[in-house]
This record gives C-alpha cells, structure tokens and sequence, in this order.
C-alpha cells in the first residue's frame, strides 16, 4: 500500500441538543485538522435539536475565514441519517465522522488521516479504556458480536462513529436508498481495505447520551432486519422443531392415555395448556419478527425521504436550501 494524496479533509458531525459542548467541539476540531496542513472543512448537521444548538452553529459557519458549515435538518432523524445528509454535501477527498459529545476526542483526526494515507478505503477505530456505563459497554458488546457473526466482518468497535472514509465510499452510501442505514456495515461492503486503529475515549462532560434503554433496543432490531435474513430462516426451523415436538407429544398423549386409562389424561390438563401456551408464544414470537421484516418492506415502498434539509449556511454563500433524500 502505497500513501494517496489527499487534497481536502470534510468532517461531519451529527449534533442533538449539545450546546454546552458545541464551542469546545468547534475549537478542538478545527485545530486539530489545522495541524494537518490541507484545505479542510467541518460540517456540523442539526438533527433537530430543541436546544440552541442550530444558533451557534448558525453564528459559527457565518463568522468571517470560518471553515464550518452548518447543515440544519427540520426535525430529528436519528444519528445515521444526519450523517448522511452530511455526506451529501461534503468537498473533501476523505471523510470523517466524529461524534459531538466529545467523548471521541477530536484530535484522533490526525491519526485517522495519516492512516488512511496508507491506502485504506475505510479506516475504523476501537475505543480504549472506555468511560461508559457498564450497561451502555455490555450492550454495545452485544451489537459488536452480533454484527460480526452475521456480516462476517471482524471489525472490533462499530459503536464507535470516529471513523474515516475515502470519498468513493460516502459516494457509494449514498446511492443506496434503504430508510434504515448503518454507516459502518453499509462501509465496509463497499471497501475493499479497512483497518482499525486504537483511540482515546473520554468521560462525557455536558448533559446525557441521547441512546435510553428503547433506543438501544430499536438499534438491535434494526441491525438484525436490515443485515440478513438469518432470522427468517432461523424461525422456519424453530418452527418445524415446534411442530414436531407437538406431533410427538401428541402421540404420547394418545398413547398415555390408551394404557393409563382416562383418568390419567383428566390429570393432564394441565400440561395441555402448557404446551398450548408454548405454541402461542412461538406464534407470536414469529408475527412480531414477520412484523418487522413487512414494516421495513413497507416504509421502502413509500420512499420518503430519510432527511429533509432545511438550511445550509456557509460562511462564502449563506443560502437557504430546501432539500430532501
């Protein structure tokens, strides 16, 4: 692997009521690609924040000489379609993603550029010494190995949005048109070389992580139906092991029944409705994943759009864009 020229750096930031942390988020990050020594830009995406958030970021990408941009989404989409509507207005020759909490600090961009230098497509990162909660650490270990044994892809840290990508990929993301998008795996099917680097990882110092326990929950689901079909495949065998572990409890139950006489069977109700009951809770089991599968079919069928821009501001054209995808 030989280093690749890169002209221009574009860092895109997703940011949700994170006002207290946005001056110092600003001033890190355009020092810390300053060091570089190339063109650069930071685009900072509202994704609908009720805080002050869109203002400063508003005042920032107007101030004079700035290298932000602010893109302002009308409402919150969630994480990755921020990060996407950033993809579509990006100038840069590699691409990184950075989240606003400054839990990631942003002076690993450099050690993210250098590397990508090397000739990686993808060039991922794994948080060392990690400062969340031990719930937050064993769900994200849970999503890690779950997206590794189905993708087969031995990627050690997908939770972590510090990550760096050539140009040719963000292009490629963003002709896909599913409605639920997971930056990293939808990345790394179109590398053809990643790596991961080790990085810091710092205590979150301004207000609360916007993932609660049902966000957490929505992501897995989410990961699971749109990665594979696994699932489906896997409910067609449980549910042929369920139909013949009722057929021969059925002949047990006959056979109970022939040589114990009816006294026995009147004594079994019981055990009928238990496994009546573990039926049910197959049915159900497989409705609800069904469900999901028929509901993602179903909000791609209608095609609306996974962002709505409302407004760009630059400091060289302050425009107002109405713009969807």
């Amino acid at each position: 692997m030989t280093d690749q020229p890169l002209n221009k750096i574009s860092v895109v930031i997703p940011v949700y009521n994170e006002q207290e942390s946005l001056p110092e988020l600003m001033r890190r990050t355009d020092a810390a690609c300053a060091q570089l020594g190339i063109d650069y830009e930071i685009l900072l995406v509202d994704d609908g924040s009720s805080d002050a958030s869109a203002e400063i970021m508003t005042a920032a990408a107007e101030a004079p000489d700035s290298h932000i941009v602010a893109v302002l989404l009308n409402r919150n989409y969630g994480q990755h379609s921020a990060i996407m509507a950033g993809f579509s207005h990006i100038s840069g020759d590699l691409v990184i993603t950075l989240d606003a909490d400054l839990q990631n600090p942003p002076e690993e961009i450099v050690n993210l550029v250098e590397t990508a230098r090397q000739g990686y497509d993808v060039v991922g990162t794994v948080r060392q010494n990690r400062q969340d909660s031990w719930f937050r650490k064993r769900a994200s270990r849970l999503i890690n190995h779950l997206i590794q044994r189905t993708t087969g892809k031995a990627m050690g840290d997908y939770g972590c949005m510090l990550r760096a990508y050539r140009r040719h990929i963000v292009d490629a993301m963003l002709n896909c048109h599913e409605r639920s998008t997971f930056i990293p795996i939808l990345a790394n099917t179109f590398a053809r070389r990643a790596t991961e680097i080790p990085v810091l990882h710092a205590e979150r110092e301004f207000g609360d992580s916007k993932y609660s326990l049902m966000r957490l929950i929505n992501l897995m689901y989410d990961l699971i139906t749109c990665l594979t079909t696994t699932p489906l495949r896997l409910l067609s065998v449980f549910g042929s092991v369920i139909a013949l572990a009722g057929f021969a409890i059925s002949l047990l139950l006959i056979a109970l029944r022939l040589f114990l006489g009816p006294q026995w069977a009147a004594e079994g109700v019981f055990m009928l409705f238990a496994v009546l009951f573990i039926f049910i809770g197959a049915q159900f089991v497989g409705m609800g994943l069904l469900g999901e599968y028929i509901g993602r079919i179903y909000n791609d069928v209608r095609a609306r759009p996974r962002y709505f821009i409302q407004r760009v501001v630059s400091h060289d054209a302050n425009t107002t864009q109405d713009k969807s995808s």
